[in-house]
């Protein structure tokens, strides 16, 4: 159950960023509820697992591999729209790519991204890639960035969007911050992998 609420989120977010080149209040309106469903099933899909008991090391992959194309799709459609710098796709993808890369080759050698098994190793990497305050700040970050960029853009022409856009922005370069922030240890710390 867990992995199919981690593959519907990735099926949300597409429906959510596709409602976005209609350029409608409306659309926009359902692509900020399908933005804060897909944000929302992230946590779900992990609680579903503890709860029922599901936890396993494929289902951890599956959930950083689902994490990672949600966020892409966000950054890359918010830069094709000209919401946001193609700085921000293009770190996080590769980031994304570097970071995934390094884990995969410690998931071969039985450790994972987070939980008893962590790759990381030092008390700093594992605050700031594994530690519950780092996961959930990146992901508040993230999800009020995705969320109130696509607010902020509504087609009206209402005097809040502008307030909202400040917070949006705010939270966007945290959230980018973040992911480097969170990607460098783990790359880091990965010179163990390569012996």
């Amino acid at each position: 159950m867990a992995n199919i609420i981690t593959i519907s989120r990735i099926f949300i977010a597409l429906i959510a960023v596709i409602l976005l080149f209609f350029f409608t209040v409306k659309t926009y309106i359902l692509a900020f509820i399908l933005t804060a469903v897909a944000i929302w099933f992230d946590g779900l899909d992990g609680y579903v697992a503890r709860k029922f008991n599901e936890s396993s090391k494929f289902g951890a992959m599956l959930d950083i591999l689902g994490d990672r194309i949600v966020e892409n799709i966000y950054w890359i459609v918010f830069a094709v729209l000209g919401w946001v710098n193609v700085a921000f796709p293009l770190i996080v993808v590769t980031r994304g790519i570097l970071t995934d890369g390094v884990r995969s080759l410690a998931f071969e050698k039985g450790y994972t991204a987070f939980g008893s098994t962590t790759m990381m190793k030092s008390k700093l990497g594992k605050f700031l890639v594994a530690s519950n305050f780092s996961r959930f700040t990146y992901a508040v970050t993230k999800a009020l960035a995705f969320g109130l960029l696509i607010l902020s853009h509504i087609p009206t022409s209402y005097n809040y969007k502008s307030f909202i856009s400040l917070i949006a922005y705010i939270c966007a370069y945290i959230a980018l911050t973040f992911c480097i922030v969170r990607g460098l240890p783990v790359l880091i710390e990965s010179k163990q992998f390569f012996k």
